[in-house]
């Protein structure tokens, strides 16, 4: 009896030193959380009865050389409901079918949603949010929002480019200057209880969205405009499959102009050409079609340059020496390379003629004998001097490179066809970039359209600054080519660029697409003015022509169109010029 005493005793001390310990771990335990972890679980608990919406920054406007908007946002509203505050759930379905045009059973399904917030619809008309918020109905959310708007609808909407519905850049200047344009959101933070009913009581707290800033562009939407009117005019007469027009600041690489006809409409960037049954398409050909349309081909496509890629022929062959202007020429008709017959444009050929001839009169056999004198090896050293080797680094997305020989596999043949611009391919900006270089003194720019970040009051927080290379060829080269490249204009093939009391220099150029002989060509013309001190370059590229084709009789006269108006525009004087 007295051991079971003792055995009780002890299992009761047990069990009180166990309830005790428990006591004081659980005590302890208490007091970490409620003094050493209170911040953190008060900040947990409230978060529990917290309800956080969006404020939508302003996208940051893109404006022209001039100040003219060019893209520019227009208040929408995003329409949301929260289950927990819907008093009547009937007439909230039923009013928001009828305003936002969508069916019952899809609105039914997102208020009965038990959920924080539901999204009803986004991109709302703002008259529309404006009469849903009339209806004064519990539950109902009208935030208002932004969506990008282009004032211009379609121009230079490859330049450009569009954003997403989330207010992103998704192509053109609108994605690669996405960290300026952007902003940031703001938030509205309100408390609820613990069923999700807002406290009225306790208000809301507000964090103010910080707007994107402003970006200024070299573009000028009146050379634009004039340059996509003259395009479209030109793709009609031709039949032609589209038309680009590049007007660029040689001296500093300053782009005004980017057409690309046909170009498309920003406001609604998701709807096909005209004439094309997208219901005809799977989602995959579908996409393919838009990735088309909105394909910028001054930089995203290659060609064969043709005659104009002689500019860049003519200036190594004076920097290297292999050539003078006073070198005498002939030329029958066309030249031997190897086993191949080069023939030359004019079938009975130009006979006895100088370096400043062949250049005048655009002769592929005076061309392919400077290549051949300055040989392979040197003429592969000056595509990389010039930069024709690498991208030019232009502010716009999806640049293509450049598509050459490698220097080992260039034979005589091979070099024999470069020379006059044939079996390589560059990007329209690619040849525009190194041609400046090889007028403006020697100096590489790199074209772009972004000039400066301004605020909402037009001070500038941020002046873009690009690459130069100097010394890409020499001052005397750079002068030499532009003389002859004047008489170009002035006395031969380019002769329909002309225009009494301008210096204009330029070259024409045909080349035929691949494969040889589809009957398809490219006609192009590379004109510069003032001749002596250049501050303009355009080229003008018009794809597959009907009817007569020809560089100098098509392509020469539509730069001719573009000076007459834009040289007057931008205060370049007529002169009286003297015959030399």
């Amino acid at each position: 009896m007295l051991k079971n005493k003792t055995y009780n005793r002890k299992k009761i001390w047990i069990i009180f030193v166990c309830c005790l310990a428990a006591i004081l771990g659980l005590s302890a335990r208490l007091v970490h959380l409620m003094i050493f972890k209170s911040e953190y679980y008060m900040e947990k608990a409230e978060s529990l009865h917290e309800r956080e919406r969006d404020i939508k920054a302003a996208r940051g406007k893109i404006v022209d050389s001039k100040g003219v908007v060019l893209a520019d946002n227009k208040t929408v509203c995003t329409i949301s409901v929260i289950h927990s505050q819907i008093k009547e759930a009937e007439k909230v379905i039923e009013v928001l079918a009828k305003e936002l045009e969508l069916d019952e059973e899809t609105v039914r399904k997102r208020v009965e949603k038990f959920s924080a917030i539901e999204r009803i619809k986004t991109n709302v008309e703002k008259s529309v949010g404006d009469k849903i918020r009339s209806y004064n109905l519990a539950g109902v959310k009208v935030d208002e929002d932004y969506k990008r708007y282009y004032p211009f609808g379609s121009l230079a909407s490859k330049v450009i480019g569009f954003t997403g519905g989330d207010n992103q850049g998704i192509i053109g200047l609108e994605v690669m200057y996405e960290e300026y344009l952007k902003g940031k959101n703001g938030t509205i933070l309100t408390m609820t209880d613990a069923r999700g009913v807002e406290l009225s009581e306790q208000g809301e707290s507000r964090v103010e969205p910080i707007n994107g800033n402003t970006l200024r562009l070299s573009l000028d939407s009146n050379i634009q405009k004039y340059g996509e009117q003259l395009a479209k005019k030109a793709m009609e007469a031709k039949g032609a499959d589209g038309v680009g027009i590049l007007v660029m600041n040689p001296q500093n690489g300053e782009i005004m102009a980017m057409v690309n006809v046909p170009e498309f409409d920003l406001n609604d960037p998701f709807t096909l050409p005209v004439g094309m049954d997208s219901s005809l398409l799977t989602n995959e050909e579908r996409q393919d079609a838009l990735n088309k349309m909105w394909r910028n081909g001054c930089i995203n496509d290659t060609y064969e340059p043709g005659s104009t890629f002689k500019i860049i022929t003519a200036a190594a062959g004076l920097e290297s020496k292999s050539v003078s202007v006073n070198d005498r020429f002939h030329c029958p008709g066309f030249v031997i390379v190897d086993d191949r017959k080069i023939r030359c444009h004019k079938v009975g050929g130009h006979g006895a003629e100088d370096f400043i001839d062949g250049i005048k009169n655009s002769c592929n056999p005076v061309f392919v004998d400077v290549g051949l004198r300055i040989g392979p090896e040197k003429f592969y050293n000056y595509f990389k001097q010039l930069g024709l080797l690498t991208k030019t680094n232009i502010d716009l997305p999806g640049e293509a490179g450049t598509i050459m020989h490698k220097e080992e596999n260039i034979g005589p043949v091979e070099l024999a066809t470069i020379s006059f611009g044939q079996s390589f391919q560059i990007t329209p900006i690619q040849l525009a970039t190194t041609v400046s270089s090889i007028i403006n003194g020697g100096t590489r720019v790199t074209p772009h359209f972004g000039v400066a970040v301004e605020d909402e009051n037009g001070k500038i927080i941020k002046k873009f600054q690009f690459e130069e290379k100097k010394h890409i060829v020499s001052k005397e080269t750079s002068e030499t080519m532009k003389e002859l490249l004047e008489k170009v204009v002035s006395e031969g093939s380019g002769k329909n660029a002309y225009i009494e009391g301008y210096r204009i220099g330029g070259k024409t150029a045909t080349s035929q697409t691949l494969p040889r002989g589809s009957g398809r060509y490219i006609s192009s013309f590379l004109g510069f003015a003032p001749a002596d001190n250049p501050q303009i370059l355009t080229l003008l590229i018009i794809h597959n022509p009907q009817g007569v084709y020809y560089g100098g009789t098509i392509a020469a006269p539509l730069v001719k169109e573009l000076y007459e108006n834009i040289l007057p525009y931008l205060e370049v004087e007529k002169e009286e010029i003297s015959e030399k």
